[in-house]
């Protein structure tokens, strides 16, 4: 089995197929693990794919999903535990790895708030525990439950397992004088603690060191299999069926926030740790404040320096916007707060030979070359490959095979060469060539001006570029069929039972009149086949924004597709005004580029898709076999739900980068540019052509005044 393709320099779609192929291979691994205790790879392997998978989702947020791997911890949830649907959602973090990243991160919230240089950004910070999230909620001081992460919405109850933890409080005492929490009234001192009637906490179980090694030592004497380390081993614990088990393992935890509350905690985040410390969490003592950028380097190189020394394992260090009231106007984006960040350490590093240089072709027909390597330890994970990027990559660093190069894991994932070390340089050694044709189907592969990629022009006659179609299109974000996936993919397009995405959906009705059916056929059953045709037949009713997306055209991620399908409403009114676009019909383009978010690329891959005609062929077979629903209608009920709203001008009292967040989290839809499919158009200061066209269309027009009124 290969685990060690490489996951950069891949396009957003090509980037796709690979989530979808690594992903699957993770969740058959834990099925294997954590339900079956019968693995097919070392633990070394495993982490490896993980890592791959993070590597992926690092550079391509918008494929982490609450079905993402990524986001479960182990297998999904067994009967065995109860499932806990979080009340508020348990968010990842975004990464950085330089003090540029840190810098950046800064900016965005300066930009995002609108605050002036003068205004300092206090940071709350500690270090990032590399073990297992959960949530624990009380009422009226009472634990209710404690609950794994799982993939951020639903998580598996393990409260008898967290009540075994050491210091973990099952109720709480809120009597107790808290730092920051008096108040002064007519000149008496008040504890103003008092009982909350809903308190989540948020928080990490981990394994110490000293009692991993222990844990392990007992695992060698019982001949066992040993954990990998002890973020695994703590996660296993945690989710043991017999508590007693977990009581064993000799778990800890921190708690470092919270989700739901009945009333809020403090003003600042330091402030509220600080109570719930009082409580009796137990929460990190290196947790402090930081005012300046010096102020947070130098905390990051310090707890550098002591990670060796610390009692448990650390990947980074985690800042917060230390203001409350900040926190919740940066809000969040798709699946991480706006007001954190995570700070990793630097990649690990070793030296190694190039063996090989190969080229992969992706679903778009990108060329990417790959260094097949020999296998070198970075980290605890056996690396054999490394990304090359792209062929000026390859210039600049001037990479042969023979060289002896540098390569390390980019925030500990992705294997990568750093340089090549010229003194251990064979004698005999001649620079790169990269190819000029498709080493899959031969055709020409062209390098557009522009642009970094080579690409093959077979499209759908590159064998290559179409299994990956298909594997995209059946992809879990797509129309994630069940039992079907990139080795079933594989197997039915060289038997030319699968060529197009319809053949899909007439599969069962063939099988059924074939001599060979798929039940007899290898590796397959009667289980197994009537699984995946039910399958089959239930992703037969899709949204609309999964089909968009699951076509795979340049561009179009997962919330580029939903802006689509909620702009158009239905299949029939997207497709004709794509037609219309593509046959240059003015009023459709400019539709088309007033969704805020859709510029003239995108626009061009859109139209140039459905004027390809076999394209419009396979869509045409496609649809006949689907029902495919229209968006769920806006369930929040606010003045501006539904609306489509155009911001111009200057806004003084928030961002238009704010203001398009709150316009969209109330229901609103925000458009680029004004149509008479407009409802309002809120004019900032020097308002512009924008507001010109709104009067002549005679859409109504409101101040910045008038618009926070209107969303108060």
């Amino acid at each position: 089995m290969n685990i060690t393709t490489d996951v950069s320099g891949l396009t957003p779609l090509e980037a796709r197929a690979e989530h979808a192929r690594l992903s699957g291979l993770i969740r058959h691994h834990d099925l294997l693990y954590y339900q079956k205790d019968n693995p097919e790879i070392s633990d070394a392997e495993y982490d490896q794919l993980r890592r791959q998978l993070e590597a992926l989702e690092l550079q391509f947020p918008e494929l982490v999903t609450a079905d993402s791997p990524t986001q479960k911890v182990g297998f999904a949830s067994q009967q065995e535990f109860g499932k806990i649907q979080h009340t508020v959602p348990m968010l990842s973090l975004q990464n950085a790895f330089t003090e540029d990243d840190v810098a950046d991160f800064l900016d965005r919230v300066r930009r995002f708030l609108n605050l002036g240089e003068e205004e300092t950004i206090t940071l709350a910070a500690e270090p990032k525990i590399d073990g297992l999230s959960f949530s624990a909620r009380y009422e009226n001081g009472v634990l209710v439950y404690a609950a794994t992460r799982g993939d951020g919405e639903v998580g598996e109850a393990v409260t008898e397992n967290m009540k075994t933890i050491a210091n973990f409080p099952t109720t709480l005492d809120f009597s107790k004088k808290i730092l920051g929490s008096s108040v002064e009234e007519n000149g008496i001192i008040k504890n103003n603690n008092k009982i909350m009637s809903v308190l989540e906490v948020r928080g990490e179980v981990y394994m110490d060191k000293r009692d991993f090694e222990a844990l392990n030592a007992q695992q060698d004497s019982k001949g066992q299999k040993r954990f990998a380390n002890p973020r695994n081993a703590a996660a296993g614990s945690l989710r043991q069926l017999d508590p007693a088990i977990t009581a064993q393992r000799r778990l800890s935890y921190f708690v470092y926030g919270w989700g739901e509350v009945s009333e809020p905690l403090a003003e600042y985040q330091m402030q509220a740790v600080q109570r719930l410390s009082a409580l009796g969490f137990n929460t990190n003592p290196l947790m402090t404040l930081c005012h300046q950028q010096q102020d947070i380097m130098a905390y990051y190189h310090k707890i550098g320096e002591e990670r060796g020394q610390l009692p448990y394992d650390i990947d980074g260090v985690v800042y917060k916007v230390n203001r409350l009231d900040w926190q919740e106007r940066l809000g969040k984006v798709a699946r991480a707060p706006r007001w954190a960040i995570a700070h990793k350490f630097p990649a690990e590093q070793a030296m190694t030979r190039i063996e090989a240089i190969d080229i992969q072709v992706g679903r778009t027909g990108a060329l990417t070359p790959v260094a097949r390597l020999t296998p070198v330890n970075v980290g605890g994970v056996l690396v054999s490959n490394a990304t090359l990027h792209n062929e000026d990559e390859i210039a600049r660093k001037d990479i042969r095979v023979g060289d002896l190069v540098v390569i390390q894991r980019a925030g500990d994932v992705i294997p990568q060469v750093v340089r090549v070390e010229l003194n251990g340089r064979p004698i005999i050694s001649v620079p790169f060539d990269f190819p000029s044709e498709c080493s899959v189907c031969q055709s020409p592969a062209v390098r557009e001006e522009g642009e970094a990629v080579r690409r093959c022009c077979g499209g759908l006659i590159c064998s290559a570029q179409a299994t990956q179609r298909l594997k995209h299109f059946v992809a879990k974000d797509a129309f994630d069929i069940e039992g079907l996936g990139a080795k079933q993919i594989e197997n039915f397009w060289e038997s030319g039972v699968i060529k197009t995405p319809a053949d899909i959906f007439t599969l069962q009705q063939r099988d059924a009149a074939s001599l060979t059916p798929l039940r007899n056929q290898k590796g397959w059953g009667e289980q197994s086949a009537r699984n995946l045709f039910e399958s089959i037949e239930k992703a037969r009713r899709v949204p609309l924004a999964r089909l968009i997306y699951a076509l795979g055209i340049r561009h179009i991620g997962t919330e580029t597709a939903k802006l689509l399908a909620r702009h158009y409403g239905s299949y029939a009114a997207w497709h004709a005004a794509m037609v219309a676009a593509a046959n240059h019909d003015e009023s459709a383009l400019q539709d088309l580029l007033s969704i805020d978010g859709i510029g003239s690329v995108v626009a061009g891959t859109l139209t140039a898709f459905v004027s390809a005609p076999q394209q419009e062929v396979m869509l045409q077979q496609l649809v006949q076999h689907l029902d495919i629903t229209a968006p769920a209608p806006i369930e929040l009920q606010t003045p501006v739900s539904g609306k489509t709203v155009v911001f111009t001008g200057t806004l003084t009292r928030m961002t238009r980068h704010e203001a398009k967040a709150k316009a969209e989290a109330l229901g609103a839809k925000v458009a680029g540019s004004v149509s008479s499919k407009t409802d309002f158009v809120i004019a900032g200061e020097d308002a512009g052509s924008k507001l010109k066209k709104a009067m002549e269309l005679g859409v109504t027009v409101l101040t910045e005044d008038q618009w926070l009124e209107m969303i108060a």
